[in-house]
């Protein structure tokens, strides 16, 4: 099997751009032996690197990544570690085993994360009260019903909102009901991601802006990068939906790409004019609907835009365009803070499947591969990276068994009809978005 990666976008970096910069460790430069290579360093192939030195204490254990730490989707998504997902259309007493999966897998995840942040003192602003899943028009409202009927015959810990309730503790008329759903945390994605990569095991070997070129995949495969060629006895893909975009699996997902806005930090009088909560996470019970944050160091973020740009970030031009529908998103919600600027614009790009569900397999002898965690990659996808270093080393763990037993991504047609495809499933998510975008 031979497999090409390469030509990755360079584009303002979102969350990273909100903290102090972290010095890139070097890139791989010479030829070396491996008897484990992991290839993407987000959230899923940090927390396969982790385990596998924890597996293999006498083994070092590669890690490459084709940018810096936090270019890619781990340092783009809004911060949300979720612990329990929101299914839409309600409770089916059908699909009980498949939600307490589901459940499951975000749990490892999320008491993963949690373990390794008190371990190694990490800041990044981790902040485990809740998650809002809020509603802004006649649809989400109907959706919010659902969502209050699902959480209660699932017997998981929650908060029913009225309008009055949103407003007294987020300072916003702009939701009509919601629930907040106790379990659950708030990150700065950025930050994390730093604190992950700067806390690996000694026998870790992080290489940063080291984009994989090639793959000839046999008993031993060669990995070729644009300065060093890497001989693995395994190899373990945790590149989201950017390998299978050109490979193996390319009729299975889709990149879609979003946008946000983050404003200035807020004076302390524009800070009071919110409400009761010092920090805090929307979600819309739309599924195209914004996804807004309060930061803890008093910014506003906000996220509403989703489309195929055939697996690419925003240009700056479009990027222009799309604020404008954050800034009218914002100015619905906080009209009193509609003077306040926005510091920061960019995109990022998550694996999408048609059927919402992930990629776990083991593609050949030696080749394994995790991601594709439409929208919901901080702790499903640590999840995925522990139980696939644990997989790939034969271990019989439940975690892996309830990864192996997520549907498969349904195929997809080829190009063009994949990119007509791609555009219409995209299209369908902000059908009947009304208010709530």
């Amino acid at each position: 099997m031979n497999q090409t990666y390469h030509n990755f976008d360079q584009e303002t970096k979102g969350w990273v751009d909100l903290i102090q910069p972290r010095v890139p460790s070097t890139k791989l430069t010479v030829d070396v032996n491996a008897k484990w290579v992991v290839v993407g360093a987000g959230y899923t192939g940090l927390s396969c690197a982790r385990r596998l030195a924890e597996l293999h204490p006498n083994e070092k254990i590669f890690l490459i990544e084709a940018r810096e730490i936090g270019q890619s989707a781990s340092g783009r998504n809004s911060g949300y570690a979720v612990a329990h997902s929101h299914f839409s259309g309600g409770y089916q007493k059908t699909q009980l085993e498949n939600y307490q999966r589901i459940d499951r897998i975000n749990q490892s995840g999320l008491k993963s994360l949690k373990s390794i942040i008190e371990n190694n003192q990490i800041e990044c602003d981790y902040k485990d009260s809740g998650i809002y899943h809020l509603a802004a028009d006649k649809n989400s409202s109907e959706e919010s019903d659902q969502f209050v009927d699902y959480l209660q015959k699932r017997q998981i810990e929650h908060i029913e909102l009225s309008k009055d309730q949103i407003k007294i503790e987020l300072g916003t008329n702009w939701y009509q009901k919601g629930v907040k759903v106790k379990d659950g945390a708030l990150v700065q994605p950025a930050k994390l991601v730093f604190g992950l990569a700067d806390s690996l095991p000694s026998n870790v070997e992080l290489y940063e802006n080291t984009p994989v070129l090639e793959i000839d995949m046999g008993r031993v495969s060669t990995i070729k990068t644009p300065s060093s060629i890497l001989k693995a006895e395994n190899i373990i893909m945790a590149c989201n939906y950017e390998p299978i975009a050109k490979g193996k699996l390319k009729q299975r997902v889709v990149g879609v790409t979003l946008s946000g806005s983050i404003t200035r930090v807020l004076s302390q009088d524009e800070f009071e004019m919110l409400g009761s909560e010092s920090s805090w996470g929307v979600l819309s019970l739309h599924s195209g609907g914004a996804t807004v944050r309060l930061t803890e160091d008093k910014r506003i973020s906000i996220r509403n835009t989703a489309e195929y740009n055939n697996h690419r970030l925003l240009n700056p031009k479009q990027l222009k365009n799309r604020q404008e529908i954050h800034r009218q998103a914002f100015n619905n919600r906080f009209p009193e803070l509609s003077h306040v600027n926005f510091e920061h614009l960019y995109s990022g790009v998550e694996g999408v499947t048609a059927n919402k569900t992930n990629i776990f397999k083991r593609l050949s002898d030696n080749l394994f591969y995790a991601g594709c965690y439409n929208g919901s990659g901080i702790t499903k996808g640590t999840a995925f990276g522990l139980a696939m270093a644990d997989y790939a080393c034969g271990n019989d763990e439940d975690l892996v068994h309830d990864c192996l037993s997520i549907a498969e991504a349904k195929w997809l047609p080829p190009k063009p009809i994949l990119d007509l495809g791609a555009w219409y499933i995209t299209k369908q998510r902000f059908k009947g978005v009304g208010k709530d975008r």
